[in-house]
């Protein structure tokens, strides 16, 4: 299936980054944890270009109630993410909406990397690199959010090219993003945002180069 547009007309129209009530650089290869409310718009760039940003969604008031790249895609009837794109929880019930893009791919498919991950496609010496599944832990440790790795579902890779292939099968492949890309959601229920500024040095979805990001979040308007 083809990747929507980010043309598409679904935009809440350009938030000025001077009026935003939260902004922070995430480093290269680290974690982030936070909440935004109903009504409110996250902004995700990504500075340098090629960066995968692996993004988990709660309900920030029953944390049960999480992202599902199951329903997102049924009821899209699409396998990518872009402007319009509604985010759907394992309970069917729209958690956020993509209101920008300027990417026009993102993947539900790919999953994060991992120990286990890292030494299956790459090699056994590979195991001990960080991973994006060490990000998801180390936030939700030093949160303390009551939630542990029994909690983590499949993720969004923000800004990740993950092309299916006619047989069905999943291809790492190098990013369509670039330097100040980025792609904005206005949360429709009060959201905890998980992610991981993903490390991955071992494939082409960071340009084997992470790079830090920016998080902006506006007042609901």
């Amino acid at each position: 299936m083809s990747a929507p547009s980010p043309n598409s007309p679904a935009g809440a129209g350009p938030l000025d980054p001077r009026r935003a009530i939260y902004d922070q650089i995430v480093p290269a290869g680290e974690p982030w944890m936070g909440s935004v409310l109903r009504g409110q718009s996250l902004r995700i760039v990504d500075l340098e270009g090629n960066q995968a940003v692996d993004t988990l969604f709660y309900n920030a008031h029953d944390t049960e109630e999480r992202y599902s790249a199951v329903d997102t895609i049924r009821a899209q009837g699409n396998i990518y993410l872009g402007c319009g794109t509604e985010l759907r929880s394992n309970l069917g019930t729209p958690m956020l909406t993509i209101t920008e893009d300027t990417c026009g791919r993102h993947d539900t498919l790919g999953g994060a990397c991992s120990a286990e991950s890292n030494t299956v496609r790459y090699a056994l010496e590979k195991r001990h690199m960080h991973s994006c599944r060490d990000n998801f832990l180390l936030a939700l440790a030093r949160h303390d959010r009551g939630l542990t790795k029994r909690d983590l579902p499949s993720n969004i890779n923000f800004f990740m090219n993950v092309p299916v292939t006619p047989e069905g099968g999943l291809r790492f492949a190098d990013g369509i993003s670039a330097a100040g890309r980025h792609v904005q959601l206005r949360a429709q229920m009060d959201v905890l945002v998980l992610i991981s500024n993903c490390p991955q040095l071992n494939n082409p979805c960071n340009a084997y180069n992470p790079t830090p990001i920016r998080i902006l979040t506006w007042a609901a308007g």
